[in-house]
């Protein structure tokens, strides 16, 4: 799982942008006295140029909150404030997708939907989930339970490639995400090919 500071490769950074002009130029907020003066004028063009991209993040600050829209990089620190189980190499749109659902998927911690969610959002494929609970009802008491006597749990992953899978992180996710008291199982297996 990755840390709020954990970096991303990305091309992505705020900073000093080349003609980003600023809609409240300081030098005009000067005295009087200093309007004609061209080191005063100058000398606060430059930190114009230095306040402009402040000032433009500050605009649009409701857009850096939303995963849809926030840069890249923002999205990932944004991801750790929310809890959301990435990690550097995470796709873009899997990323925003991850960020945007992670407080829903903390209200399902613990369910077979949550667990197969937080998967399918971490490798992009939705897994196989067997679990061993049940639940029937009947109309005589002491009737037979449902499921096994011994709890478990498997999460089979199917995709194209088993080796590109880091079975590791996997068991990691499922285990953060599964019922605390049922013991688990992972496995990565190839998809089936169609049947003959």
């Amino acid at each position: 799982m990755s840390t709020p500071s954990a970096p991303r490769a990305s091309g992505s950074r705020r900073g000093s942008i080349d003609g980003l002009g600023t809609r409240h130029p300081i030098g005009l907020q000067l005295p009087a006295v200093y309007a004609d003066d061209e080191l005063a004028q100058r000398f606060t063009a430059g930190l114009d140029d230095v306040i402009a991209p402040l000032l433009n993040v500050l605009d649009c600050m409701d857009s850096y909150f939303r995963p849809s829209l926030a840069p890249e990089d923002f999205t990932a620190w944004l991801g750790g404030w929310v809890g959301a189980e990435t990690e550097p190499d995470t796709s873009l749109p899997l990323l925003r997708e991850s960020v945007a659902s992670a407080a829903g998927l903390h209200r399902l911690r613990g369910t077979r939907r949550g667990l197969a969610e937080a998967v399918r959002l971490a490798f992009g494929t939705v897994p196989e989930i067997t679990e061993s609970g049940g639940a029937d009802w009947s109309a005589r008491p002491l009737g037979a339970f449902p499921g096994d006597p011994r709890p478990h749990l498997l999460v089979v992953l199917r995709v194209d490639d088993p080796a590109t899978i880091d079975v590791q992180r996997l068991d990691e996710l499922v285990r953060a995400a599964r019922p605390a008291h049922i013991p688990c199982t992972v496995q990565v297996t190839a998809k089936r090919g169609p049947e003959k």
